[in-house]
């Protein structure tokens, strides 16, 4: 049996060989491919399992999709949403700014006639004035007033985002701050841009639900797949707090942070 000093706590954990085994194994998960926004690999085997929130997007969307011709999805990444709000309207785009991306979301989406589109400049996208009736947007950046010269007059944009305090317990437990770029991005500060630039609110809601990671794998694989809750996350720089969280879900089954997610309905007025 090995000993294990926390400096942080200021405590000894004892590690077992078995203890070690795991959590070595764990650390590779970081090697596991990803593609899209596909986190099948750890929610399909429930080792990432996150609460439930109080409204569906994806019913939200449907119900819009139907009063509508022209639609974009805005940050489609790989096409996994869109592609089950079948039927789409008859003329749907979508647009994609991680690069890896684009041709997942264009192999699964142009069957569907959907065309994707590259953008790198959320204040210059490739579309004319009034082009959609309705624009979806599910954790993806915007400039609101762009979205609204795009969109037609009395359309409408259904946002679900991800609020900057987003799982902050792996960043204090890293001891990496939080990205500056997004400091304040909640639900009062997103209200009022959209409302500064003519958007009347329909609708608006958050909720803060629990997110488990049951092995320290599931969490290394995480964050290989978010970039921003950690920039250049590599697991040689972490290894003693992922111990520390290791050892937590060992004895307590499972580590929980808190999401921070929020959703808006506004018209164009």
């Amino acid at each position: 049996m090995n000993l294990y000093h926390s400096n942080s706590e200021k405590s000894v954990i004892q590690l077992t060989k078995a203890d070690k085994e795991r959590y070595e194994q764990g650390l590779q998960e970081a090697d596991q491919p990803f593609s899209g926004w596909d986190f099948s690999y750890v929610t399909g085997s429930d080792r990432l399992q996150s609460g439930m929130l109080p409204w569906s997007y994806g019913t939200m969307a449907r119900r819009l999709l139907n009063q509508t011709e022209r639609m974009l999805d805005m940050g489609t990444g790989g096409g996994e949403m869109l592609s089950r709000l079948l039927p789409l309207p008859p003329y749907t785009c979508a647009t994609e700014g991680y690069l890896p991306n684009i041709p997942i979301a264009e192999e699964r989406l142009q069957r569907l006639g959907v065309k994707v589109f590259p953008v790198t400049d959320d204040s210059q996208l490739p579309f004319e004035d009034a082009e959609f009736d309705l624009i979806l947007n599910r954790h993806e950046s915007y400039d609101e007033k762009e979205v609204r010269r795009i969109l037609s007059a009395g359309g409408l944009f259904l946002t679900q985002q991800v609020g900057w305090s987003d799982c902050r317990e792996i960043n204090d437990r890293l001891g990496i701050p939080m990205l500056a770029d997004y400091a304040g991005w909640e639900l009062d500060r997103a209200v009022f841009q959209l409302e500064q630039c003519g958007f009347r609110i329909l609708e608006q809601r958050e909720a803060t639900p629990a997110q488990r990671f049951y092995d320290i794998g599931a969490l290394v694989y995480y964050l290989k797949t978010i970039p921003w809750q950690v920039p250049d996350f590599k697991v040689e720089h972490f290894r003693e707090p992922l111990m520390e969280i290791h050892m937590e879900m060992e004895q307590n089954g499972f580590w929980e942070v808190q999401q921070k997610r929020f959703v808006i309905l506004a018209v164009n007025e």
